[in-house]
């Protein structure tokens, strides 16, 4: 079993991006973790990272037919990306959102989440842990 990993804008900065908010973790503290949380589930992934709407999207179209689940964290593009909503349902491959924080405590244009509607869970406000949990919920689904 394969799964994609993906996470949108500005996580890369993880560590020093309102760490209030987001964690005092770095972006390669999440990868480390990934990749342990994997080796525990016994799956395989691959964690991408970019901060273009378009590379997103190219990348869960190329995953049609390689990955069997994606597991994304689409950041900010959560609220405005209509494309990342189409890539997803598109290419129908089971995906489940996850978001740091809980963004259904913080501001009014966080509410509404476009890529989560072509997602079958989302897990949002329990750091890293929610990307674990998405990831045994599609091991889980998948077997």
């Amino acid at each position: 079993m394969k799964l994609l990993i993906l996470n949108g804008p500005n996580l890369n900065l993880l560590g020093l991006r309102e760490p209030d908010i987001y964690g005092k973790r770095s972006y390669n503290d999440l990868v480390a973790y990934l990749n342990d949380c994997a080796k525990e589930l016994g799956t395989e992934i691959e964690v991408i990272q970019s901060n273009h709407e378009g590379v997103l999207v190219d990348t869960i179209q190329a995953a049609y037919g390689v990955f069997d689940g994606i597991v994304i964290n689409p950041a900010a593009y959560t609220h405005t990306s209509v494309a990342i909503l189409d890539a997803l349902k598109a290419v129908s491959i089971p995906a489940v959102e996850v978001h740091l924080s809980a963004v259904s405590e913080r501001e009014a244009f966080r509410q509404i989440s476009y890529a989560g509607m072509a997602c079958e869970k989302t897990f949002a406000g329990y750091g890293f842990d929610g990307y674990r949990m998405a990831m045994e919920h599609l091991v889980h689904k998948l077997k």
